[in-house]
């Protein structure tokens, strides 16, 4: 039993899991994109309430940028790139970047 106790003990040591890195996605105003389709996309693909949708909207347009969210990375990534695609299909030009927490 011991030799099996101080292997299991050897495996957890060796195997600690981290927590991923967490990165913030940074929406950033422009002269173009309208905020129905800020709100509309926070709502869709950020899964936001539509109270906290308009505040983060209202945020970009005051402040030049405003956080959707804060994911790990593959995830952040993947919301940036559908957002960028379906701006790109509106004829937004919709600025949207990452930075770690």
């Amino acid at each position: 039993m011991s030799l099996k106790t101080s292997f299991d003990e050897n495996i957890k040591q060796k195997h600690k899991i981290e927590k991923p890195k967490m990165y913030k996605v940074i929406l950033h105003n422009d002269d173009y994109t309208t905020m129905e389709f800020v709100i509309e996309i926070l709502i869709n693909v950020f899964n936001k309430v539509p109270a906290n949708a308009v505040k983060i909207t209202f945020d970009v347009h005051k402040n030049g940028i405003g956080i959707a969210g804060v994911y790990p990375y593959d995830i952040a990534a993947t919301k940036i790139n559908e957002v960028k695609k379906l701006a790109y299909k509106n004829g937004y030009p919709l600025k949207l970047t990452m930075g770690e927490v």
